[in-house]
């Protein structure tokens, strides 16, 4: 497209500062004479572009580096690369679309903006197991949602029910190691788990998008509702200063601290969907955990420990070998 090639002409003359029509012809292979005419579209169109004559002429955007055509300031220029470089690592179109925009940064920009880009690197797959590849559900669906075209999903939910939808698809989301799709549909907005997908038809409908949609920000609103649903039982727990790091790592934000107490030790309060699954978290806790209430998990922890006195208790201490 033309318009893409003038935008490259633009970007390619803001980091040479000076090129002629060969030069460009060669970096976006076309020929010299479409190169020529670009350059001369664009300084009819009012953008300071001239030709310089004579030798060690060309062509020159008036300002030169000092042009930003990012529009991006040196500290936004720095997260950027920062934030894209690790993703860029294997997709060759990623890598190619940083070196062009490397190309649009001003001169002093560019050895921050590379050096961030290379700082880090994110390896998906755990200790022993092969690279995890992109599942071929999603590359579909991220194509859906760049073109916005309808999507007719064939969806199990977690129950094993099986239906049929004609979904609108709005974004998706990578939540260790889980694919959701954000998607409006004909009973408002859905979030999908990508894996109960079982068939999936890309139609030529375009797709409904609002125009303040923001995909970050719903997907906080679905986390917040789906962490209320599970902290709808919750538990006053006892435990030591020294121990309660351990338990806030491990129950994340299911563990609210109060404070501590008359005796030295901290108050909390643990949650999830129902009291036995409260008591199955702290059950291994033994008692380096004192469960104030409800009642309900107390009558969980009583019952699980009844449970593993029948299983592993020992009649006669005398068979013990």
């Amino acid at each position: 497209m033309r318009a893409d090639r003038l935008v490259a002409t633009l970007l390619l003359m803001q980091s040479r500062g000076r090129v002629t029509a060969a030069e460009i012809a060669t970096e976006l292979e076309v020929s010299v004479a479409t190169a020529r005419r670009d350059l001369e579209a664009l300084s009819a169109a009012g953008i300071p572009v001239y030709p310089q004559p004579g030798r060690g002429g060309g062509w020159q955007l008036i300002g030169g580096a000092r042009t930003d055509l990012s529009g991006l300031t040196a500290g936004e220029a720095r997260a950027l690369f920062l934030l894209a470089g690790p993703s860029a690592g294997a997709e060759p179109e990623a890598k190619a679309a940083l070196r062009k925009l490397v190309r649009a940064l001003p001169q002093t920009f560019r050895e921050d903006a590379e050096a961030a880009a290379a700082a880090v690197v994110i390896d998906p797959s755990r200790w022993g197991a092969t690279d995890r590849e992109l599942p071929a559900e999603v590359r579909t669906l991220q194509r859906a949602v760049v073109q916005r075209t309808k999507v007719r999903i064939g969806y199990r939910t977690r129950t094993g029910e099986q239906s049929q939808r004609l979904v609108d698809p709005l974004g998706l989301v990578d939540k260790d190691g889980i694919w959701y799709l954000v998607a409006g549909t004909d009973r408002g907005r859905r979030t999908f788990r990508v894996e109960r997908i079982s068939e999936m038809v890309v139609t030529a409908e375009t797709a409904d998008r609002p125009e303040d949609f923001d995909l970050a920000e719903v997907w906080q609103q679905v986390v917040h509702e789906v962490e209320r649903q599970r902290s709808t039982v919750a538990a006053t727990v006892l435990i030591s200063a020294r121990l309660l790091p351990i338990l806030r790592d491990q129950q994340g934000r299911h563990c609210v601290v109060d404070g501590p107490i008359e005796d030295g030790r901290v108050q909390a309060h643990i949650t999830a969907p129902t009291a036995w699954m409260v008591a199955q978290q702290l059950a291994g806790w033994g008692d380096t955990i004192e469960v104030v209430g409800p009642a309900e998990v107390r009558a969980e922890l009583a019952r699980i420990g009844a449970e593993l006195v029948g299983r592993y208790a020992v009649a006669d201490p005398d068979t013990v070998p």
